[in-house]
């Protein structure tokens, strides 16, 4: 996938993974669209990157749509779409609020399903195009504490496996990417850091440009860091050593 002089949409832009990914990609010459909620820190990237921010909040049921229109009327459309937006929460699902879990289902799950129907079309009429979407090892697994969160990143992982298939021979690309533990500020806004001594987050910038090369190769999938394979592949072939381990070992 050229990337030089595309017009590339990246949500979740205004911290973490989405901002360095949006950094990486003015890098390689994409125009850039980024979306986010942090209007400030949109403004900045916007300025470093000579791209154009929209600010607002994928929860809103009508904003993936608003946000393609406007990427449109903007950039006359979008050739590589990143669906890097997602929110996170940390606790017994007993405790959960309802509308906790909404947002969640709303934002890591509705909004990047929207926003790709909104934009998938044009892409296919001009049989040139790549959607990337950012899962989570959590969506491989599963993870005590985090059960909404790792469903929701399940789900979108077969959504775009799904999608690969359907879109197979139409020229546009799908991708998923799927990160374990990056050094962000997700832990602190889920509401409860990560404690673990292994294994140890790793640099949002190196995880940003595994991402940028995917997306050049056109690639179908790609763990950060490759290792998240192992864990993965014993649930699928011993899935009762799996939950052993996983209880023993968390």
């Amino acid at each position: 996938m050229r990337i030089a002089d595309r017009v590339a949409l990246v949500t979740g832009a205004s911290s973490g993974i989405g901002r360095a990914v949006a950094l990486r990609l003015a890098g390689a010459g994409a125009r850039l669209v980024l979306h986010g909620r942090d209007q400030q820190r949109l403004a900045d990237l916007a300025e470093r990157t000579g791209g154009v921010a929209v600010t607002g909040d994928l929860a809103r049921p009508e904003e993936a749509s608003r946000l393609a229109e406007e990427a449109t009327r903007l950039c006359g459309g979008v050739d590589i779409l990143v669906n890097n937006a997602g929110v996170g929460w940390a606790g017994a699902f007993a405790g959960m609020a309802p509308a906790d879990i909404e947002r969640l289902v709303a934002v890591n799950l509705v909004a990047p399903m929207r926003l790709t129907r909104a934009l998938l079309p044009a892409m296919c009429a001009r049989r040139d195009g790549y959607v990337m979407f950012v899962t989570s090892i959590a969506g491989r697994t599963g993870v005590a504490g985090e059960a909404v969160y790792a469903a929701t990143k399940a789900g979108l992982d077969t959504f775009a496996e799904s999608l690969r298939l359907e879109t197979r021979g139409s020229g546009v690309g799908v991708g998923v990417f799927v990160p374990g533990v990056v050094e962000t500020e997700f832990f602190q806004h889920r509401g409860r850091p990560y404690e673990r001594r292994s294994p140890r987050p790793l640099p949002v910038d190196r995880v940003a440009d595994l991402l940028v090369r995917t997306v050049a190769a056109g690639g179908a999938e790609r763990y950060s860091p490759g290792w998240l394979r192992l864990p993965v592949a014993v649930r699928g072939a011993a899935p009762g050593l799996y939950r052993w381990l996983a209880g023993r070992f968390g």
